[in-house]
């Protein structure tokens, strides 16, 4: 699994003078640091829709569960033409195996989350998505997808790089070997990134687990996918986290000595209080569970990620 991730992302981030004003959003935690792992898809809608660089700038109308997507000074709708083009857009990308999108925040097109829109009554609301943010994910709703901003939070960032290659994992079994047996190995090696994500959604994917027999193995996957990709929408939080990290010390409490129980302890609580990340706890925890055999420990990707996960984490 050590090979290149395909990301899609906004042109504008990586460097690209495809902005309403001639010019660019460089991210530089983008070009410097996820390059180094992955290929890069670049999409610009104003562009690719065939209009201008500069061009006049567009901004969202109307109901935010249904903007207009219009020029500002002169009025001009392309509404229809950008929905149109997003909806061949979104086909051609089936092609690329994404395993990840990070959009331009606020953007009228490719803003995922809080885009400003306007009502004719001159009220502005921070309510809307991107006309080609939505088509995308709702076309592909198991790719995880995020903003450039977002992506300068620490966690929203160990967030969007792991449920990449959960899906990727996924991708693997769901091919190549779908079966009842993979399905509850999946689910098994995943049980501590899944208890992080939210015991809710943890819950309902481990009922499903232990009717396997109850329903065809398509319709299992099916059920399955849908509420994985939604807990790994959830947040993985530093409290869900530490409740998962402390479950984990439970299963090694009869092999440590006073000392290491004592060491785990506070680099765990060192991780809950912000003095250290995720990764010192994680790291330590996997070198006990194998320094003591601990089976259901060791088969955790919680603790032992991809070798490229490890690296772009640890760059990150």
């Amino acid at each position: 699994m050590d090979t290149r991730l395909r990301i899609g992302v906004s042109s504008c981030l990586l460097g690209e003078n495809v902005r309403y004003d001639g010019g660019n959003r460089l991210d530089w935690f983008i070009v410097g640091t996820l390059a180094r792992f992955v290929d890069f898809v670049p999409v610009c809608p104003e562009v690719e829709l065939g209009l201008g660089v500069p061009r006049e700038p567009l901004h969202l109308k109307g109901n935010p569960a249904a903007p207009r997507l219009v020029t500002k000074l002169t009025r001009v709708d392309y509404t229809d033409r950008m929905l149109k083009w997003a909806q061949s857009r979104v086909k051609d990308l089936e092609s690329e195996r994404l395993s990840g999108f990070i959009f331009k925040s606020r953007s009228p097109s490719s803003g995922m989350r809080r885009v400003k829109v306007h009502s004719d009554e001159g009220i502005t609301k921070r309510s809307g998505i991107g006309l080609f943010a939505r088509a995308f994910m709702e076309h592909f709703p198991t790719i995880p997808v995020e903003d450039e901003e977002h992506l300068h939070d620490p966690a929203a960032r160990e967030n969007f790089i792991e449920a990449i290659f959960v899906l990727r994992r996924w991708r693997m079994i769901i091919q190549d070997r779908l079966s009842r047996d993979a399905l509850i190995d999946f689910h098994s090696r995943h049980d501590f990134i899944l208890r992080s994500h939210g015991l809710a959604h943890y819950g309902r994917l481990s009922r499903l687990i232990a009717a396997t027999k109850e329903y065809p193995i398509q319709s299992l996957c099916n059920q399955y996918q849908v509420h994985l990709f939604e807990a790994l929408r959830s947040a993985s939080t530093v409290k869900r986290n530490t409740k998962v990290l402390r479950l984990c010390l439970t299963y090694l409490r009869k092999e440590l000595s006073h000392e290491e129980k004592h060491e785990l302890m506070g680099v765990i609580e060192d991780y809950r209080q912000g003095r250290l990340p995720l990764l010192v706890p994680l790291t330590l925890i996997a070198h006990y569970a194998g320094r003591y055999d601990r089976p259901y420990l060791k088969q955790q990707y919680y603790l032992y990620r991809d070798p490229l996960e490890l690296r772009l984490r640890s760059h990150a």
